[in-house]
């Protein structure tokens, strides 16, 4: 494929993942289809499907950008710290992923369709942080933070983010919500790990 070409369809993708985030910040998965994507697009319905074949696979591809935005945010972390203590670490990460909603809704979500190389990016970028600023951490407790933080990772986006009408379910059944920011959360949750 001329590079040209190659620049136009990757153009295009990224018009119809842009158009398929932004109806995400305001619908469900299962109320947005491809009719509804190529409504906030330059492209019919059917053109879409030169590009993807389902909805799931612009997810998959949305998911994958989020992804690897976040590894981008962890790679500056190292690069523009010398050093960091737990508490400066735990900060970072949580600003990090503060700045990530899309990728934690869509992580709350199954995605265990996602390509694995993001994933195992974002696995290996948190690792650097940790073997550059915690270096008295072996490979094992490493690994053990890890597989402690990503499934922490994969849940926290339903607690900081609650509906009108969950909050009104949760008043009527007598549970206080206390709001709790993606940051606050995170923060916490290093924090204790990296002890």
């Amino acid at each position: 494929m001329p590079a040209r070409s190659e620049e136009r369809t990757n153009a295009r993708k990224e018009e119809i993942i842009n158009a398929c985030e932004m109806l995400y910040q305001t619908m469900n998965f299962k109320d947005i289809t491809i009719k509804e994507i190529g409504n906030v697009t330059s492209f019919s319905r059917t053109s879409i499907y030169n590009y993807f074949e389902t909805k799931e696979e612009i997810f998959l591809a949305l998911l994958k950008r989020e992804y690897d935005a976040w590894i981008l945010d962890l790679h500056k972390i190292v690069e523009e710290h010398e050093s960091m203590d737990d508490e400066q670490i735990a900060s970072a990460i949580a600003k990090s992923l503060d700045q990530r909603h899309q990728l934690l809704k869509i992580l709350s979500m199954n995605h265990y369709d996602l390509e694995e190389v993001s994933y195992g990016n974002s696995l290996r970028a948190v690792m650097g942080i940790l073997a550059k600023f915690r270096p008295d951490m072996d490979i094992e407790k490493r690994q053990e933070f890890v597989y402690a933080f990503f499934p922490f990772m994969f849940g926290i986006y339903p607690y900081t983010v609650v509906t009108e009408k969950q909050k009104k379910a949760m008043k009527e059944a007598g549970v206080d919500y206390t709001y709790n920011s993606v940051y606050e959360l995170t923060y916490t949750a290093v924090k204790k790990m990296l002890k």
